[in-house]
């Protein structure tokens, strides 16, 4: 009798383009007996989706630290964002949508908390560090009391390459390494007008004129375009009027809210608490969980650095308030 997976695998076969990425050729770093109804790729989603680092995303900042409302996006809600753009592209280029959660849903799990602030505390500290590099950390090492998930390479692969210089192997990679810049873009103007910060008026007049003012108009003109500039290409593309609008939308959104006033104080309470704690622990790594050191093979400042970037803004400012801030 044929199994669901095996199926599933046939009818990839016959469905997808030609340059999708097929679940049956994908490898594991540790082999091990598959699924007899999920495919490989549906498998590693299914891991992510049900791991403690992804749920640890719903109390992660996107942009605006501790915001008053319940509205605003978080690393859980923009990762959900940014799957279901990525399908719909993948979707419409006949790749393997499956791939394309997998990648969607880890690429952020490395994010430390307070966002990028977070990320250059730590980046000051060290000299180095990249979330992305921590998600393929956390997936493959930390996560699952340090066996990590044992993903496929495909998976790893476009989690890896998703920001950065470094171009994923599969096009359905690709198609989240630009999804993701899509998704927080729109989702972050759209919560900047939330917040007050703009109205749709500020926006430069070509970004108004071709994407229009409507977080769905701009993800729509997005997604049509490269779908139809990747159509049975072997690269994801954008056409050239597109890519640059997004240019000079992402430099409007930087220089308008990323690094507005009005966040520059709560993002600089943020890093400190970062470093106040990175600081702490590394004088004190007999208060570090159980665990930590030895999965980080007995390295201090990386073990320091494991447990830091896992935590949640929450859980981070109790941490803080906890360790800093004298009792009543």
């Amino acid at each position: 009798m044929e199994m669901i997976r095996q199926r599933t695998e046939r009818e990839e076969e016959e469905r997808l383009s030609p340059l999708a990425a097929k679940s049956a050729l994908a490898e594991r770093r540790r082999p091990e007996i598959e699924c007899t109804i999920r495919t490989k790729f549906q498998r590693d989603r299914d891991r992510i989706l049900h791991s403690k680092p992804f749920r640890r995303l719903k109390h992660k900042t996107q942009v605006y630290i501790a915001p008053s409302g319940d509205h605003y996006r978080t690393r859980m809600t923009h990762s959900l964002e940014v799957s279901q753009i990525c399908r719909t592209i993948g979707r419409g280029l006949r790749l393997n949508e499956d791939l394309i959660e997998g990648i969607a849903l880890g690429h952020d799990v490395g994010h430390t908390p307070f966002g990028h602030v977070g990320e250059e505390a730590l980046r000051e500290i060290i000299g180095h560090f990249e979330h992305n590099e921590q998600s393929i950390r956390i997936l493959t090492v930390l996560v699952n009391e340090g066996r990590g998930l044992n993903l496929t390479e495909p998976v790893l692969d476009g989690i890896l390459n998703h920001t950065g210089d470094g171009i994923p192997r599969t096009l359905e990679g690709q198609i989240v390494k630009t999804g993701d810049r899509i998704a927080y873009l729109c989702h972050d103007y759209d919560d900047a007008l939330r917040a007050g910060l703009l109205t749709p008026m500020e926006l430069p007049e070509n970004v108004r004129a071709i994407f229009g003012e409507t977080p769905s108009r701009m993800i729509t003109t997005m997604v049509v375009d490269m779908i139809a500039a990747s159509a049975d290409r072997t690269a994801i593309r954008q056409s050239e009027t597109i890519a640059g609008t997004m240019r000079e939308f992402r430099a409007f959104m930087f220089s308008r809210v990323y690094n507005s006033e009005l966040l520059m104080e709560e993002r600089r309470k943020g890093k400190y608490v970062v470093q106040a704690l990175f600081d702490y622990y590394r004088r004190h790594l007999e208060k570090l969980p159980p665990g930590y050191l030895s999965w980080a093979e007995e390295d201090e400042t990386k073990a320091v650095v494991d447990y830091i970037s896992g935590l949640t803004d929450n859980y981070a400012i109790d941490l803080f308030q906890t360790i800093f801030v004298p009792r009543h």
